[in-house]
Order: structure tokens, then sequence, then C-alpha cells
């Protein structure tokens, strides 16, 4: 049996378990690796910080899995590093006979398809396990033994809240110094400063928020120095209104999902409240990054031709970007009908693909209207989510203009409004008539994602 990278990462709970997995996806840190005659089992012994190896093993038919280590994920970040191993083919894993151990756990394991299935002649007198389970009758749990779980997982929740409390107000403190030290400084040693700040919030549980402060140097670098002061400022006060917005509402999984991390695949697609919007979309563009923590972020922006639902959505994927450059199923320009969740928030945006639909010809739709003034939806965004680094727009119609430094502008074609483009938005962008751009604006600059004219669609790269 196979399995590719994309599975592993889909298995991950969060970013840091797929960073550490990539960290451990090295021959030197195994032993022991195998694999059963069928290849459906995979094990091995990863060294650990002890003296002794952490046993690890995997079911390739379900993905099942079983760590020695006292981690709290499931699955942990050994079991990843092992399925990236096999995935990559990093080590080569022999057919074996299966060590006791994993046997041992297999024959725990409830629901699996064979008792064994690493040895193909099981040894006389063995019980087919998965045969006599089937017909024992479900045994309740023991009130006792579940009020136990319940109370160990609500003492994990309270420990890990304390614990990004206690980052949070370490970030506070961090921003004041950072203020009465003078921006000047700051800016000159962002790098540094910022590095060690999210250290601190990647102890504190606080992975997601780290991330965003990691990567706020290379967003200021990204402007003009004379822009840069007040980005800071802006950025940094955005940092507290999401630390406060925390302690007032620690269990919002939109605000968690800013501050700790993000809900898993399965618990969007299996929350019935989550909203699902079936409609007509175009891919506008796809922004690919590699961030400082070693993965790259995979961003996909659609537009929502129909009138239901919300008018973008954006598909967001996270790969190691030791796996290379990976090829993208949409294309910009693309239209196709599509089921989409969205992750729980006041303006719902990220969301996940349910479903897809063939190629199919359909009335041609051209892009919506701008619903609002863009006074009112720049105030509307940032009075429900203060903290938000990007947001996507529809912009009317307007035109883009350069300044005599080279500077690019978008200018409405009322004369209302007038904002700074990032780049030089050159191409066939610059000069012609743009009848609707859908572009991000950053608080700083805009980034034109693809626009219509009245001879067609343009893209930002063309």
């Amino acid at each position: 049996m196979a399995i590719d990278l994309k599975a592993v990462e889909q298995l991950a709970t969060d970013q840091s378990s797929l960073k550490a997995a990539a960290g451990l996806a090295k021959p030197a840190k195994w032993s022991g690796v195998g694999a059963s005659h069928d290849g459906v089992l995979i094990w091995g012994e990863c060294a650990g910080s002890g003296a002794n190896p952490y046993r690890v093993m995997a079911d390739l038919r379900d993905l099942g899995n079983k760590c020695t280590c006292p981690s709290r994920k499931f699955p942990c970040k050994h079991v990843l590093g092992l399925l990236w191993l096999n995935a990559e083919a990093i080590v080569p894993f022999v057919a074996a006979e299966t060590p006791a151990w994993v046997s041992d756990w297999l024959g725990r394991r409830r629901g699996t398809s064979a008792a064994r299935p690493g040895s193909n002649v099981p040894p006389a007198g063995e019980k087919d396990l998965r045969a006599a389970r089937a017909t024992e009758p479900e045994v309740a749990d023991d009130p006792k033994d579940v009020a136990r779980r319940e109370a160990q997982a609500a003492r994990r929740s309270e420990e890990t809240e304390r614990a990004i409390l206690d980052a949070l107000d370490a970030l506070e403190q961090w921003i004041g110094d950072q203020l009465r030290m003078g921006l000047s400084g700051f800016i000159d040693d962002a790098t540094a400063r910022c590095r060690r700040i999210a250290a601190r919030l990647v102890d504190g549980k606080a992975a997601v928020l780290a991330g965003r402060i990691d990567e706020l140097p290379s967003r200021l670098l990204a402007l003009a120095a004379g822009d840069r002061p007040r980005a800071a400022v802006v950025e940094l006060g955005k940092l507290v209104l999401l630390a406060r917005a925390f302690r007032a509402g620690p269990r919002d999984a939109e605000i968690r999902r800013a501050v700790a991390a993000s809900e898993t695949r399965e618990t969007v697609l299996a929350d019935p409240q989550a909203l699902r919007v079936d409609a007509r979309w175009e891919v506008l563009a796809e922004q690919v990054q590699t961030r400082r923590d070693g993965l790259v972020s995979q961003t996909t922006w659609l537009l929502n031709l129909t009138p239901n639902g919300p008018r973008f959505a954006m598909l967001l994927d996270f790969f190691p970007a030791s796996a290379g450059r990976r090829g993208s199923v949409f294309t910009p320009g693309d239209r196709f009908q599509a089921e989409l969740v969205f992750y729980p928030s006041q303006q719902p945006l990220r969301a996940l693909l349910v479903r897809r639909d063939a190629n199919e010809e359909t009335p041609a739709l051209e892009w919506p209207a701008s619903e609002t003034a863009l006074g009112d939806a720049l105030t509307r965004s940032l009075l429900a989510e203060p903290w938000v680094i990007e947001m996507p727009l529809l912009l009317p119609q307007g035109r883009i203009a350069h300044d005599e430094t080279g500077g690019a502008w978008w200018r409405a074609a009322d004369g209302t409004a007038t904002l700074p483009v990032a780049g030089n938005a050159e191409g066939l962008l610059a000069g012609t008539e743009l009848m609707r751009t859908a572009a991000i604006w950053s608080g700083n600059r805009l980034t034109i994602l693809a626009a219509q004219t009245s001879w067609g669609r343009i893209g930002n790269d063309e």
C-alpha cells in the first residue's frame, strides 16, 4: 500500500506538528524501520529525549497509528514523521515479521480489517479477534471512566487557555517595550525582536499568532521606508486588539483560530451549523508564499458569481517547502459550480471545497457589482475583525495610474477614492479602464488579483 505526502499533511493536527515531523523525517532519527509482508503495517523506533526510543506504528489501510511518546497530540509528530518517511521513500521499509509490540497494538484495535496482517500464516490456535469482537455485545463505557476522561480533557483545556493568556500578557508587555524604546529601533531590529517574542508565544501554545509576528518584518520591509512606522503602529495595535479579544472570548472559534489553532478539516465538514454555499465560482488568483517556519502557504481566491452566500472564498493549504512546488487543481479564470463549507466567522471567508461539479455549459455570468460604497466596505470589515491583516474587496469602475515617482494608484472613476497599489502594476493593468477589480487590501496597499474590462478579463500577471 502507498501513502502520499498530501495525506500526511491532512492528518496533522496543526502546522507546528507538521513542521516538527519534517525535522524527524531523516534516516538518522530512526532505527528498526520495517513493514509487514503485505505492506499494510509500518513501524520504526524514533530517538527521543529519553534513553529509550519511541516505538511508532501505523496501519496504512485507515491510517490508524500509535506511538509510545507522552504527547497529547494525536497523531503525534513521531507518527507523522514515520508516515513522511514512507510517503517520500526516504528510507527502505523492508518486509519483515511483525514485532510483538506492533501485533499487540493491532490486536487491541477495534474495527481493523484483520487481526495480524503482518503474518501470512497465523500461529496455530490464534483466534480471529475481529470475528470474535463482531459477535461480542457492545459494552457500555464505565461512567466513572467517562467522567474521568471528561475531567482530564477539561483540565487540559484550562491549562492550554492559561498558557495562552500568560503568553498574551508577555506579548502586550513586549509591545509596550517596543513603543517606549522607539519605532525606529524596532523597525531596524524587527527580525530579531519578533523572533524572540514569537518563540515565547509558541511555548505558550499561541502558535498561529507566533507565525503572524514572525512574518511581520517581511511585511514591513515590503513597504517604502516612509510607510513603515505607520504600518508598525497599525500592526502592533491590531495585536493588542486581538489579545484583548481572546481574553474576552477565549472559546470563540474565530478568535481562537487567529491565536492558537484552526479547526481540523474534519471538524468543519462535520459541523451541522457551518455555512454551506452551492454557487458558481471564478478562480481569481493563486498566491504561493514560503513562510519563515519552513512551510509554504498556497492561497486560492474565488469570486462568487451568484447572489447567494459570501462574495469571496479563500481556500488555504500548507505544505513543507522541502516537498517542492506543488501543482494546483485551479487555473485563474476558470469557472465552475461547486459547494463550499466555510469556517465559522462573522465574515465567512476561509472555506473548504466539498464538491466540484464537472464542467458543463452554463450561461455566462458577469462579475457582480459592488454591494456597498468602498468606504463602507472597508470600515465594516474592520469593525467586525479589527485585527485582520488583509481583506478582499470588489472595487467599482476605476483605473490604474502612476505618479512622478513611479508609484501605482487605483483611482475610482467618479474620483471618490484613491488607493495605493503594491508593485508597479505594469502590463495590461496600466492605463486600462477597469470595470470591476478584485483586490486584497492590507491597510497600506492594494494587491490586484484580477480585473474585468470592456474587452475581457485580465489577471495580475498580465
